[in-house]
This record gives structure tokens, sequence and C-alpha cells, in this order.
């Protein structure tokens, strides 16, 4: 998903060793590469569903072996791939052991939280209503927090937009009209998926702001290690081996959730955010809920009541105003030279995240956030750095 995810603050171009600018996608290649993210992120609900029940696992060791293929391909492409191999040596870590290790811990149990949460909510409550409940709290809790814990400004709109996405998550919950749809236990897993998400998002806009940005390659990387040794205790317990009668479709249903929507998705996510503004990748990662919706109701036969869709509409126009209201700040703010208001991230798998940390990642995560766990803040102030010359400017228009 959204798996929510988690995308870090955009690397400064003054950084030793960074190539993130270089390496920056065109703005139009950017927004495709967002779309396509979105849409395999809208996938992951309904490929998990199909996945537990022809496989017998628990959502502890779905979300396990996830994290572990995420995790192997990652770590492949890391010490395989040319590019990789030299922003590693360039990059390598460096200050006091402790302030690597926390970092990454709590991206970490922020991406495991917010992938394990979901994958449980899609199997209480269903595809459509999980995933709507995780991407549209996501957003407003980070915002919440951002308000809460960094001091951000919310503005009137932003609290309207935070009004209205409760709002709209009560009627989603309260309107259930007795048929099953919507189950109270399913949402409240949905909220702590949402929760683990704005987790690992406000965290690293902590850290950007404290000078402590880190490799959004590389914290993925360590959030899924992380996601996997947490896991394994819980997954062993549910029972790690799938079952032999439907193998062949078990396979290939968790190939696919290793390889598309995780490991390639998170890839495209966080390289696209080099070019592309965390507002309108929130808007644009707005097609994961709507994706999830068409295929648990065409697919999958799940049923919406007027109340379940009226309530996800009010949920994502919420979402979609919070992002408006965070880009009209955070620019009148820089022409004041003062604090953006807070920002609505980009979901993931989620995070990711996953939505990754990124999602699943960094979700971020995480950003990947879901999470994601599917996208993360990026201030107003470091995005308008001017960038050195021979160097081609990222497009800020986005």
């Amino acid at each position: 998903m959204s798996d929510s995810t988690l995308a870090p603050s955009r690397p400064r171009r003054d950084e030793p060793g960074n190539s993130a600018a270089s390496t920056a996608p065109s703005a139009l290649r950017g927004l495709l590469y967002l779309t396509f993210t979105a849409l395999s992120w809208g996938t992951t609900g309904a490929t998990a569903t199909l996945a537990l029940a022809a496989s017998g696992l628990g959502p502890m060791a779905l979300t396990f072996w996830r994290g572990a293929g995420g995790f192997a391909l990652l770590l492949a492409v890391r010490y395989l791939a040319p590019s990789h191999r030299t922003a590693r040596r360039r990059g390598r870590a460096t200050g006091p052991l402790r302030r690597r290790i926390v970092p990454a811990l709590v991206n970490g149990l922020g991406l495991t939280v917010f992938n394990a949460a979901f994958f449980a909510a899609v199997e209480a409550t269903g595809t459509a209503v999980g995933t709507v409940v995780t991407l549209g709290a996501a957003p407003v809790l980070a915002a919440a927090g951002g308000r809460l814990l960094l001091g951000e400004r919310l503005g009137t709109g932003g609290r309207l937009s935070v009004a209205g996405a409760v709002t709209g998550l009560a009627v989603l919950v309260l309107g259930a009209d007795g048929t099953g749809t919507v189950r109270p236990a399913g949402v409240a897993l949905a909220l702590l998926s949402g929760a683990g998400y704005a987790l690992f998002t406000v965290y690293t806009r902590y850290l950007g702001r404290t000078g402590r940005a880190t490799d959004p390659f590389a914290t993925t990387l360590t959030s899924f290690g992380i996601c996997t040794v947490a896991l394994l205790p819980l997954a062993a317990a549910e029972g790690l081996v799938p079952r032999t009668h439907e193998l062949g479709l078990t396979l290939g249903l968790m190939t696919y959730l290793v390889t598309v929507p995780t490991a390639l998705a998170y890839a495209l996510f966080f390289t696209a955010l080099q070019s592309v503004r965390a507002t309108t990748a929130t808007v644009i990662t707005l097609l994961e809920p709507v994706t999830a919706a068409v295929i648990a109701v065409t697919l999958l036969g799940e049923r919406l009541t007027a109340a379940t869709v009226t309530g996800t509409a009010v949920l994502m126009s919420s979402v979609a105003a919070l992002a408006l209201a965070e880009a009209r700040g955070g620019t009148r703010a820089e022409g004041a030279g003062g604090e953006p208001t807070t920002s609505a991230v980009g979901l993931a798998e989620v995070a990711g995240a996953a939505r990754a940390v990124g999602a699943v990642g960094d979700a971020g995560v995480a950003g990947a956030a879901g999470a994601a766990g599917r996208g993360a803040d990026c201030p107003a102030s470091a995005a308008a750095e001017p960038a050195p010359a021979g160097e081609r400017p990222v497009d800020e228009r986005l």
C-alpha cells in the first residue's frame, strides 16, 4: 500500500556526495512515476485479501514475507546497481552510533505498524474501507502530529480540512446500515495503521529540521529489515508456511506484492519526489483509494453503502484540501521568511507505506505511507534553494 507509505525531506543540494539533483527525473516523468505508484499501491489491499485467502496465512505473516521480500530486493539493488554502489561509497553514515540507530528504529517501527495493521484492517473490514480509512486518516494524523510535536501551524484551511476528514470518517463508520460492510475493529486497525504512517512521517520532518535527514533508499532498506525482524515472532506464532492447496496462486500473489507495489513503487515514489512537490504527490496518490475501491467492488464483490461512499468522498476531499492548504500556507510563509504550515503528506502504502518508509517506507514508508505507506514534507525553504551552476533545477511548480 499505502501501503504507507514514507518520503523524507528532499536532500539539500550542497550535501557532500549528494547526487539527487543530477539524477532527478523531469517533472513529467515524476508525475508519471507517481501515477503508476498510486495505481499499484491501490492494488495492495486486494492482493493482500486474495493472498490471505489462498495461503491461509495471517496478516502478521503476510507482512513479514512482504518485508523480507522487499528487504532482499532492495538489498540486491543496493549492492548490485552501479548507481547505488557509488552512492553507498560516497554517502556512508557518520556521526554517533545512537544518532544513526534511533532513526532506523523509529522508522522501522512506524513501517511495521503501518503495514501489519493495514493488512489486519483489510482482513477485518474489507479492502475498500480498510484502504480508505488508512489513507484518509494518515495525513490527518500526520498534520496533527506536526502541530502538537513540531509546533507547525495548521492554519484555518488546515483546521477545516482536518474537521472535514473527521466528519467523513464518522459518516463512514456510523452510517453503516448493519450490513457488516464497516466493522469497528477493522476501522480501529486502519486508524492504527495511519498512526504508524504519521509516526515515521513526523519523525522524518523532525530529522530534516534538525539537519539529520537520511538517505531515502538507505532508510527504506533498514526499515524493511527492522520490520522483518520485529514481526518474525508474531508471524511464527501465526504460521509462516502457506498451505499447499493453492501454492502457485499464493506464490504469484506474494511475488507481485513484493515486487510491484513494494520495491518498484517505492523506488519510483522516492525518485519522483526529487522533482514533484509533496503537495502534488499527496493529491496524485488519492488515486490509490479510488483504485482500491473500484477493485474491491468489481473484482472482490464488496458492497459499498451510500454512507460509505459519502464518507469516503468527504474524507478524500478533506485530504486534498489539506494538501492545497499546505501549499498556500507554505508559499505565504516562504515569502514572509517564516515557518511553513503543517504539511499533508503523500501516502503509504503508504505507505507505505510502504505504504514504505517507506512502506514502506521512509511514510512514508512512508513515507513509506502508506503508508504506506505511502510521501512526506519538503520544507519550502529547502525547495527554494538555487541549484548550483551546471545543475538542472527542480521544477517547483508541480
